[in-house]
């Protein structure tokens, strides 16, 4: 099997399974609503923050396989982290797309690596990564 069929499948498998899929029944979340007026995705993320550390991170939303499975990853991903950890990560996800190698500890985020060849698709990949910013700007004006 090759990198990009593998890849591919990963992608797909996000999409179809969305892991974090869904919106808190109760208690407080900072809730980001973004869209792609390009092509029509849209995203709304909902992410509890204490003490400086994202405890959970759910989204709901419509649009193409990548922006979704990319939703996806990205909230498996910072589950339990820093908000400097998730910031980095985010930083490090802005590197993919302008094709610098990264290397995740959550390596399925490495699939999306290939988006960086569809200049109209990265802004697709980067709509979660970019609500994942401002939810944790506004978590960080509420402590303040």
């Amino acid at each position: 099997m090759q990198l990009d069929d593998l890849y591919r499948r990963v992608i797909m498998d996000h999409y179809k399974t969305p892991r974090n899929r869904g919106k808190f029944e109760s208690g407080e979340a900072v809730t980001i609503d973004l869209n792609n007026p390009t092509c029509g995705d849209k995203i709304s993320l909902q992410m509890q923050v204490e003490d400086g550390i994202v405890k959970m991170a759910k989204f709901t939303g419509e649009g193409c396989s990548i922006s979704l499975s990319s939703a996806s990853m990205m909230t498996d991903a910072v589950k339990g982290k820093t908000i400097e950890e998730a910031l980095k990560m985010a930083d490090g996800f802005s590197g993919l797309m302008k094709g610098e190698p990264v290397e995740f500890e959550y390596e399925d985020i490495e699939a999306l690596s290939g988006v960086n060849k569809f200049p109209a698709r990265i802004k697709c990949a980067t709509l979660a990564w970019n609500a994942l910013r401002k939810g944790i700007e506004h978590s960080q004006k509420n402590d303040n």
